[in-house]
């Protein structure tokens, strides 16, 4: 679609519907590290989230910002919910039965 395409109403394009909106900030999750107690913020793109048949295999991961280890932590039906909503990418593990 070209910015010169009209909306349906009369005179209006694309370029003029869309002029007051303005850019929206990234989502940020406040996370911590068990390993060295950082607490810090991280965007959607630093969390991995593994979704498996279980509650006991559902978790999201992360490398912390402070100390480089790998945390995995559990992910309640809550944690996937606001994840899953602020465009962290998704893992489905599939069972082997």
């Amino acid at each position: 679609m070209s910015e010169s395409a009209t909306t349906g109403e009369q005179g209006m394009t694309v370029a003029s519907a869309f002029a007051g909106m303005r850019s929206v900030s990234p989502v940020v999750f406040k996370a911590g590290c068990p390993n060295c107690r950082g607490r810090f913020e991280l965007t959607a793109g630093a969390l991995r989230l593994a979704i498996g048949a279980t509650s006991r295999t559902t978790f999201y991961s992360f490398t912390c910002p402070e100390c480089g280890a790998s945390v995995r932590k559990p992910a309640g039906e809550r944690i996937v919910e606001l994840l899953t909503g602020g465009g962290v990418k998704t893992l489905r593990l599939h069972s082997t039965v």
